[in-house]
């Protein structure tokens, strides 16, 4: 397996040039893309349709290549989607191809990906929906061909949140939902599925997870897990990313814990870990989680991230952030992802890097 990462710029949610550009010039074949992971300009929100509209895009575009109908290139191709891109975040879409490849003869990046079944809105944010995922994980990790959980860098989960019409649904037939707000949702949806990578990489034991401890107990979490939930999906989309020594071509991926959103030295750490211990590696793509300070205390100082009716503190906090690892790595185009639960302990966040070597 050799895993390829190309980032195209977008200028708005339906454009597709920058991905037209390197399958023109060769850069990519169509046939070896299995995913994209993107950040788009909407709110990040329960009405944040720009998602939809650029794996619509996406799909009718290479569907044109593949000679499918954009449908089906959205089962073929697993898109990921994360809106907002305040401050200095530049809206783009990171695309990986998988092809044959001879070992390296050291660990070398790879990617397995894996799909759920649909979920009812009733399953939002409960254990079943941390049981299915955490079942997805392990066929991920088993394709990646990464036998050992601490090679798993990166898990990548969208899934579910629930719309105003999946309450509707759940209500009409007196079904019980873990809340009627469906912004409110989002904790759930991100909870549940972070509980299921940690389940499934032995991070948290099986014991201790039940309904009653997503979006609560904080103390149980995963240190590698991303995960997002939008309106546009109903089942779970998982990407494992980790070093396996099967894997071929010169990208490894590493990661770290950023201890708040202007931690430069926790950005610095996740690219030397993909480095291999290297000071200088070259970074290629950048995926990180933001949080608001508990209580809104950064450092000993009263921010409003938690306060302002204004807008929401994932704004705030993907806006912080974002500069900080521009500031580092000099690039703007970074996955930054708003909200943490069972991500990292609380106050933390996790950070991913894939870098050449």
């Amino acid at each position: 397996m050799r895993v390829g990462v190309h980032k195209v710029l977008m200028n708005s949610p339906a454009d597709v040039s920058g991905l037209e550009r390197l399958i023109a010039d060769g850069t990519i074949r169509p046939e070896e893309i299995v995913a994209s992971i993107g950040k788009t300009e909407g709110n990040g929100g329960a009405n944040d349709f720009t998602r939809a509209l650029a794996t619509l895009s996406f799909s009718i575009a290479l569907g044109k290549h593949l000679g499918l109908p954009a449908d089906d290139v959205a089962k073929r191709i697993a898109f990921v989607w994360s809106g907002g891109t305040e401050g200095v975040l530049s809206p783009h879409a990171t695309i990986f191809t998988r092809s044959d490849s001879e070992p390296a003869g050291d660990k070398r990046l790879a990617i397995g990906i894996a799909v759920t079944r649909d979920f009812a809105p009733e399953e939002v944010g409960t254990m079943a929906e941390v049981e299915t995922v955490a079942d997805a994980v392990r066929q991920a990790q088993a394709e990646a061909g990464i036998e050992d959980p601490a090679d798993v860098h990166y898990v990548q989960v969208k899934g579910p949140l629930l719309t105003p019409a999946a309450v509707a649904d759940a209500n009409s037939r007196g079904a019980k939902l873990v809340t009627q707000d469906p912004n409110g949702s989002k904790p759930y949806a991100r909870g549940a599925t972070a509980l299921g990578v940690a389940l499934a990489l032995g991070e948290v034991a099986a014991a201790d997870v039940n309904d009653e401890a997503i979006a609560k107990r904080m103390d149980l979490y995963s240190s590698v897990a991303n995960t997002s939930a939008g309106g546009e999906l109903k089942n779970c989309e998982i990407l494992l990313f980790g070093n396996s020594s099967k894997a071929g071509g010169d990208l490894r991926i590493g990661h770290a814990i950023l201890r708040d959103v202007i931690d430069a030295e926790g950005v610095r750490a996740a690219i030397r870990d993909a480095g291999g211990g290297a000071s200088d590696a070259e970074a290629v793509a950048i995926f990180a989680k933001a949080e608001a300070p508990p209580g809104g205390l950064l450092r000993g100082r009263r921010t409003t991230m938690l306060s302002d009716a204004d807008i929401n503190y994932e704004r705030h906090a993907r806006a912080a952030l974002g500069a900080v690892i521009a500031s580092v790595t000099g690039d703007a185009a970074i996955f930054v992802s708003g909200g943490t639960e069972h991500q990292c302990e609380p106050g933390e966040a996790p950070i991913a890097a894939i870098a050449r070597v």
